[in-house]
């Protein structure tokens, strides 16, 4: 049996600050940034003790390191997709309440063995090759303290993960948050080059005709 109250005075404690601490119906753990409030899911079936452990010690890692103006204006002002940043956030704050407190390494591997095992990502019959790149980074690193299954041998793709294990600040995560989030778009692709070597003119300068050129 999990002692509740005692876990929420560890997490204050880690916090080092008064936050508050709620048990809700909801489908996973969220801390509140501008409320400051801690919501720790209540599941139908029980929560190991090795979960709860790595969900308070995770979302106290975001009420230690990530900036809630900061994030706000990211979201609101600069229209950076919520998803994008939190998963790149979370990989931030994880390694950075790892180092605070170095004894919850062992909290993160058993905690993510235990969703792993009961597959709460969703991902057991996925081919994980072809989901999206931001879906695929955040099962890398969150599996990553475990195992992870996904290999990244596209030299971008392996840029972003070397970028993503480098990150410090909240700045670092805006940078590489916009650097994901640009939109590519193909108009056509050009069928073949003249006798001078150059593109044949037509539909492959569309883009140019609908964003200019700088």
């Amino acid at each position: 049996m999990i002692n509740k109250e005692a876990k929420s005075y560890l997490a204050k404690l880690l916090a080092t600050e008064n936050i508050t601490v709620e048990h809700r119906k909801v489908p996973t753990a969220f801390f509140d940034l501008k409320q400051r409030l801690l919501v720790v899911p209540i599941w139908n079936q029980e929560m190991s003790n090795d979960v709860l452990d790595l969900l308070l010690s995770h979302e106290i890692g975001h009420a230690l390191y990530t900036p809630m103006k900061e994030w706000q204006n990211a979201v609101d002002v600069e229209k950076i997709p919520h998803s994008f940043l939190n998963v790149i956030e979370d990989a931030r704050i994880e390694k950075l309440i790892k180092r605070k407190y170095p004894g919850l390494s062992q909290s993160f591997i058993r905690g993510y063995r235990d969703l792993i095992n009961n597959d709460f990502f969703g991902t057991k019959d996925k081919d994980l090759d072809n989901m999206l790149l931001i879906d695929r980074l955040n099962i890398h690193f969150k599996s990553s303290h475990v195992e992870s299954p996904l290999k990244f041998t596209d030299s971008y793709e392996s840029d972003v993960v070397s970028r993503m294990e480098k990150l410090e600040t909240f700045e670092d995560v805006i940078n590489l948050a916009e650097l994901l989030n640009i939109p590519i778009v193909t108009a056509a692709v050009d069928s073949h080059l003249n006798s001078n070597g150059y593109i044949v003119p037509g539909l492959g300068d569309a883009g140019d005709r609908m964003y200019g050129t700088k």
